[in-house]
């Protein structure tokens, strides 16, 4: 694997880069749920170690599949590093999927154990997952549901269960380790490159679910571009926010501190501005791992109001006095993140183009990534100060390289990458994997362009699947479209569709601004037609949009927060 890209030459396999970080962080502190308990480096191993001799005594073999589903904490963190350690496959599952779609992917994963919390397999059934031999509470660690069947052993008088393995972990550890558990008995035996360490099941707006298999290989080269980049770092300190299912924080949430020794803590609640910036101001990250989700929020909310004001566009209009504003705004951003991060990273779907030049303009530091499940996620990525304003970075040098596929007499096609970041295929899928895999490049299934000759950065127009063809023959891009409507009075989200040969606007408005402010529901229509007149004059001819219609309700969205945009056509 070295040999090819030898400025990683130096990096250990995967297993052997965490049993590393372990031992020499074993005093240190490793995890914490917020407000709660912590756990060092060695205490984190020892609970390890503990789940490998379960899976031991249990009969799982390396290879095997271990389904993880549940809210983010640090017994979560624990059971996925325990699981790809000990060589087994785990398998996380979004707590957002509803019960039925869960236990369809947990049995067509071959899953053999399920961890899960209380709460969510309350409206699970075991009898739809025949393949499971057990279910073990996240909270209790507790056996909740078994087939005792299972561990039965031929020949044998005596009954064995899962529940009984368990029981009796606790005096089998002693016996294991009689002299205590030490950073010396971290070993984690090396594993073939291009195993299996982890099944991904995407959620995508396409209303398929699809599982991404992920190599050890996969895992090493996001982990060591994180560790050569010193996106973490010894004593660094991590804020998990997202939900660590997506590859997306699994990776630079989890798996790049653990091999590292940050100290990373676990919200464990659902991130609004009202716990998400007192939990920022506590911890004080030293990365910010971020949606434009939020990144647009903050600035619909907070500094489009602000900057908004007739007394603040004259003071904006006017040299040296703007700069003082976009000081203090500047200021304000960065203390609500913690005031002590080097840079946010914005990834898991294209930022508004809107709230980019603004944080652009005032200096923040912020960087947009771009990446993909079946990438385990990164694609690439830029360091703020190196970041081209409109791009998602550039391929990362020595392990992932772009091409595009180009539509006849267009710089713009469909962007492939290759690389030691890309997946294996998808799990008993093999159609699914060949449309999608070609000579080991990927198709992204998104369009965009490269940059210069070996420049390696990468600009996103839009999705493929969700491109509109005109009657004359021109590319629509929906979203770049919503970009510009979303930022309009009393919009809160947006969709374009095509209906009849005509781009029509579905919005779902602010209605609590729009209450605040004393507007019926007879004058949102007349600003969202205002609106409209205002968005055609910012595109193109053959983009304009025909008419808005308001929605009562949300769009109905996929966990990572993407409109479900089938559901609309």
């Amino acid at each position: 694997m070295h040999e090819i890209i030898p400025e990683y030459a130096s990096y250990p396999d995967i297993l052997t880069i965490y049993q590393q970080s372990f031992q020499s962080n074993f005093t240190m502190p490793a995890l914490s749920d917020y407000g709660g308990k912590t756990l060092s480096y060695g205490r984190l191993a020892q609970r390890i170690a503990k789940i490998h001799l379960f899976y031991e005594k249990a009969g799982i073999k390396p290879g095997d599949k271990i389904a993880l589903m549940g809210r983010n904490s640090a017994t979560w963190i624990v059971t996925f590093m325990a699981t790809i350690t000990y060589g087994a496959v785990i398998v996380p599952v979004l707590s957002e999927f509803n019960p039925s779609d869960a236990c369809n992917i947990i049995e067509h994963s071959d899953a053999r154990i399920l961890f899960v919390n209380d709460s969510i397999w309350a409206k699970m059934d075991l009898e739809l997952m025949p393949q499971l031999d057990c279910v073990i509470s996240l909270e209790s660690r507790k056996v909740i549901a078994e087939r005792p069947e299972r561990y039965a052993k031929p020949g044998s008088r005596r009954n064995s269960s899962a529940t009984q393995i368990v029981k009796g972990l606790a005096r089998n550890f002693r016996k294991r380790y009689p002299n205590g558990f030490s950073r010396d008995d971290i070993a984690y035996t090396p594993r073939p490159d291009d195993d299996t360490a982890i099944i991904n099941y995407t959620s995508g707006t396409t209303g398929f679910s699809k599982g991404v298999m992920l190599s050890f290989r996969n895992i090493w080269g996001n982990v060591v571009f994180g560790m050569r980049s010193r996106l973490h770092y010894e004593g660094s300190r991590a804020l998990s926010f997202l939900p660590l299912a997506h590859a997306y924080a699994c990776a630079f949430d989890m798996l790049v501190p653990m091999a590292t020794g940050t100290h990373v803590t676990i919200l464990g609640k659902q991130p609004t501005p009202q716990i998400l910036i007192p939990a920022m101001h506590k911890v004080k990250p030293s990365l910010v791992i971020c949606v434009p989700l939020i990144l647009e929020k903050i600035y619909r909310k907070m500094i489009l109001p602000m900057i908004s004001k007739p007394s603040i566009r004259w003071v904006l209009s006017v040299p040296m006095l703007d700069k003082a504003v976009y000081s203090r705004i500047r200021s304000k951003l960065i203390a609500a993140f913690g005031g002590a991060f080097e840079e946010v990273i914005v990834g898991g779907a294209p930022l508004n183009a809107e709230v980019e030049t603004f944080l652009q303009r005032i200096h923040f530091p912020f960087t947009v990534g771009y990446g993909m499940t079946e990438c385990c996620p990164l694609i690439s990525y830029s360091p703020w100060r190196r970041f081209v304003p409109g791009s998602a970075g550039r391929t990362l040098r020595g392990l992932m390289k772009a091409r595009i596929l180009h539509e006849e007499g267009s710089e713009l096609g469909e962007i492939m990458v290759k690389g030691v970041n890309v997946m294996k295929g998808y799990y008993k899928n093999p159609d699914a994997t060949l449309a999608v895999l070609e000579d080991g490049w990927l198709h992204t299934g998104d369009m965009g362009t490269l940059g210069e000759p070996d420049d390696r950065t990468i600009f996103i127009r839009g999705r493929y699947k969700t491109m509109i063809l005109t009657a004359t023959g021109q590319n629509i891009y929906p979203e770049e479209i919503e970009s510009k409507l979303n930022n309009m009075p009393y919009v809160n989200e947006s969709l374009i569709i095509e209906r009849e040969g005509h781009l029509l606007g579905l919005v779902f408005p602010d209605i609590e601004g729009a209450s605040t402010d004393g507007i019926d529901e007879n004058a949102l229509k007349s600003l969202m037609e205002d609106n409209r007149r205002d968005l055609n004059k910012l595109v193109a001819p053959y983009e304009r949009v025909e008419s808005i219609e308001l929605r009562s309700e949300p769009f109905e969205k996929t966990p990572k927060q993407s409109i479900k945009r089938y559901l609309y056509k």
